[in-house]
């Protein structure tokens, strides 16, 4: 399959991928990421691997696009609510487990 990423083409087979993966340990997942046969991979990661290229050099959308094209399962982690703004006295009794009004 041919795709573009960071303004260059490649053309990646699954095959191709697998192989590439094959034997890498996986980082920590922080964000979005690939499952490539039982692992999960981060997106930045793969992509550097398959393009050979800086990760500061594309984005987590363009390969997270080309995977999910070749038929792997892309994930992304929600991220999580804003903590709501305490004052210093409610921060404490939610520390010691009471609730004040």
């Amino acid at each position: 399959m041919r795709c573009v990423i960071a303004r260059f083409p490649f053309d990646l087979t699954k095959a191709g991928v697998l192989e590439t993966m094959k034997g890498v340990k996986p980082e920590a997942v922080t964000s979005d990421s690939v499952t490539i046969g039982r692992r999960q991979y981060p997106v930045k990661q793969v992509g550097q691997l398959i393009t050979r290229q800086d990760r500061r050099d594309f984005s987590t959308g363009e390969v997270v696009r080309a995977m999910t094209r070749l038929g792997f399962t892309c994930r992304t982690i929600p991220m999580s609510a804003p903590v709501p703004d305490l004052s210093p006295l409610q921060r404490a009794s939610a520390m010691l487990g009471t609730s004040v009004a």
